[in-house]
């Protein structure tokens, strides 16, 4: 059993878009034991190379294309700008039992709903699963939040659940206004990492070192410290209480990045940020 063994031939699984993220999952679900005749592609600039370990024939460019009985799930990993173009298509492929996984950021669970419920009769009280997953997601280290519309069956959420969770962890939320708050921290978070081995390599060469050697040290030295907080018991907390010696050089910098809760109190502007316009891109579908 894998998890995926309900997805048939003739209730397939329809992925709609397969850019950095929706291949991610499709090379996830490829790895976990997805049999990949059960999987249509709906891309009209198809650029994904794990699209080839797929029959060509479900490879397509419109949900016109898509030739099987109504899908079992259909995922939809496709930019927030264009899900107004996107969900109209939707009712016309969907059947009675098919379950919508959206992984946008902003379009909620109600814009999704009313524009099934307002196309054809496939669509009509549609169940839909939202859920944010990050980049990690590309070498099944992700992790997700996930929550179930209305109508979405223990076997809907436990479909969603495994489709999410051959890309790492799953977490599930019991409040959809709590996906913009994800979103905010871990969606975009990967992006707040890198930009801190850029800001470290930088500090490194303010003292001395050269540009590829500081970048070597910062790009290790933040790859060090997450597996060593992955194969710890202790919290993070503890971790940098253990590195900090009294009086050491450790301590001089915490004492720069802790005072006035410098480092907390930027960290939580930048997340505000992008919880706000989250927000905005919610209203914006």
């Amino acid at each position: 059993m894998t998890g995926f063994d309900n997805l048939k031939c003739d209730n397939p699984l329809v992925l709609i878009g397969c850019g950095h993220m929706g291949g991610a999952l499709l090379r996830g679900w490829l790895a976990g034991g997805l049999e990949p005749d059960v999987v249509w592609v709906v891309d009209p600039d198809p650029s994904c190379e794990v699209m080839k370990s797929l029959p060509s024939s479900h490879l397509v460019t419109t949900t016109e294309d898509v030739h099987s009985g109504p899908p079992r799930m259909i995922v939809l990993a496709v930019k927030p700008q264009v899900m107004s173009e996107i969900l109209p298509l939707l009712s016309d492929l969907a059947g009675p039992d098919t379950a919508v996984l959206s992984i946008a950021a902003g379009t909620t669970l109600a814009t999704i709903e009313a524009a099934m419920d307002q196309g054809g009769t496939g669509g009509k009280g549609a169940k839909v699963i939202r859920a944010i997953p990050n980049m990690p997601a590309a070498i099944g280290f992700g992790i997700s939040g996930m929550v179930a519309g209305r109508g979405a069956s223990s076997g809907d959420q436990a479909l969603a659940h495994s489709l999410l969770g051959a890309v790492g962890a799953v977490v599930m939320l019991d409040d959809e206004k709590l996906i913009d708050a994800v979103t905010a921290l871990s969606g975009s978070g990967p992006a707040y990492v890198f930009y801190l081995i850029e800001a470290l390599a930088a500090a490194g060469e303010d003292v001395g070192l050269d540009r590829e050697l500081a970048l070597n040290l910062s790009r290790q030295t933040i790859i060090g410290a997450g597996r060593l907080l992955e194969a710890s018991s202790d919290s993070a907390a503890q971790l940098r209480r253990n590195v900090t010696s009294p009086k050491g050089t450790t301590q001089a910098a915490l004492e720069v990045l802790m005072e006035g809760d410098a480092l907390q109190n930027l960290m939580k502007k930048a997340v505000r940020c992008a919880y706000e316009r989250a927000r905005e891109l919610g209203k914006e579908a």
